[in-house]
């Protein structure tokens, strides 16, 4: 699933191509998205400009006097600058551009959606999100802060998109690694101290992720078809019953959140 490094590398692919230009036609193919596609969203939008484009957690909006288009690649979707107007199968909707380019929606499991909003940040869909992970609103304080009282798993704490967003599973297990901290302990059990090394690891891990262009686990390609290569240098994700890169002991493995998750039970307390 793209997560946010992966959802901020499509941003700064599509973004040379697409801000400042006109949209000629948005081609639909397939209405049936997560949420379905307004049928009129053509004839709002062809003719207008592209002013801006930027990313609220995972959701990606390119913003126009008509509306803004807000795009979230789902389970398994993915935009890329395109020119040839040939669509496979699961090419679900292009947006065709003023300069010759299309950005083309691809989505073999259609979890992903193109919505039309009208409400910028007050939306629904984000109104109620947390702060993003790499702002000033972010750090420890305000982890600890938040996490007094709760007693779910720090990994499902850091993981929940009203606390802070775009954590998903592969960083949050990089990131309790790199801060020596078991991803079972409850969240209020976690001193201020150690919030504010998780809160700056957290920083890190997606800033190396976002440089290294995501991870690429399975079918995540950025704007340009090439894959991410964040994950070449996993420490924990996916290595269960393989040796600590720190310690050499066995790795170990839980589910937490319906999510399995890999740790060392030597390095992280």
């Amino acid at each position: 699933m793209p997560e946010l490094p992966e959802v901020e590398t499509t941003l700064q692919g599509i973004l040379p191509h697409t801000l400042g230009q006109t949209i000629e036609q948005i081609v639909v193919r397939q209405f049936k998205l997560r949420w379905p596609i307004d049928t009129d969203i053509n004839e709002r939008f062809a003719g207008v400009r592209v002013n801006s484009i930027s990313r609220r957690a995972k959701y990606l909006l390119l913003e126009t006097e008509a509306g803004d288009l807000m795009i979230h690649l789902g389970m398994s979707g993915s935009l890329r600058i395109v020119t040839d107007k040939t669509a496979t199968k699961h090419d679900h909707v292009d947006i065709v551009l003023s300069n010759g380019k299309t950005i083309r929606f691809n989505d073999p499991r259609r979890f992903g959606s193109v919505i039309v909003n009208q409400q910028k940040f007050t939306h629904p869909l984000l109104a109620k999100l947390g702060p993003e992970p790499l702002s000033e609103d972010f750090d420890g304080d305000y982890l600890h802060h938040v996490a007094k009282g709760r007693k779910a798993p720090i990994k499902s704490f850091i993981m929940n998109n009203h606390v802070v967003v775009g954590v998903g599973n592969i960083y949050a297990q990089e990131s309790l690694f790199l801060s020596g901290i078991h991803p079972k302990r409850e969240a209020c059990k976690v001193s201020k101290k150690r919030m504010q090394v998780l809160a700056e690891t957290i920083k890190q891990v997606l800033s190396r992720a976002i440089k290294a262009g995501g991870s690429s686990l399975k079918d995540f390609t950025g704007a340009d078809g090439k894959p991410g290569y964040f994950q070449q240098t996993l420490n924990v994700y996916g290595r269960f019953g393989e040796n600590c890169l720190q310690c050499e002991s066995e790795l170990k493995q839980a589910t937490i959140g319906q999510r399995t998750t890999a740790y060392c039970s030597n390095c992280q307390r």
